[in-house]
């Protein structure tokens, strides 16, 4: 029973606090609304890293070790996770098979071995790779345009120009990551 003359609709209600707000990773919810988050990573569409950096796992392979201890310092400065390095076709399959990486990063000359013939196999093998195959070279694209073009690979890009966003504008322009 209210007391007479107490309108409840104007009675002052209790303001959570910071600490009763709902937070969503650290982050209040209010701030994350209309962001795009995915449910999963099987839902259609870009990965968004508007609300929660999501980091990209890298598979590198190339024959020059000295490169693949650069380009992984490289991205994981960048704030990228390198889930693991190969030297040789074999090595990327098995590694690709046990990693499961987001994208693969393939030298087109890899020793005696072709990375075109490699990204082909990936692309077979890994249905999910497709579009997350990027050739990488010291070489000019012009060189072997072409071949690159006639590949599954999503794209080239020089070593010299191995930068994280770079490689995300590549792979997300199909919306695959």
């Amino acid at each position: 029973m209210r007391p007479a003359g107490i309108d409840a609709s104007r009675s002052p209600q209790p303001q959570p606090t910071e600490l009763h707000k709902p937070r969503l990773a650290g982050i209040p919810v209010e701030r994350l609304r209309g962001l795009l988050i995915p449910a999963s990573c099987n839902a259609c569409g870009t990965l968004s890293r508007h609300a929660l950096e999501v980091s990209i796992r890298y598979l590198i392979v190339d024959d020059n070790v000295r490169f693949l201890e650069a380009a992984r310092a490289s991205l994981e400065r960048q704030g990228e996770e390198v889930a693991g390095i190969a030297t040789t076709t074999d090595e990327a399959l098995q590694q690709t098979e046990a990693l499961r990486p987001d994208v693969v990063l393939v030298d087109i000359s890899l020793g005696d071995e072709s990375g075109f013939e490699l990204t082909r196999q990936l692309v077979d093998s890994f249905p999910y790779l497709r579009s997350r195959v990027v050739l990488i070279s010291t070489r000019a694209e012009e060189d072997y345009a072409d071949l690159i073009a006639a590949s599954p690979a999503v794209g080239f890009l020089s070593k010299s120009n191995l930068l994280a966003k770079t490689l995300r504008e590549l792979c997300s322009a199909d919306g695959s990551v």
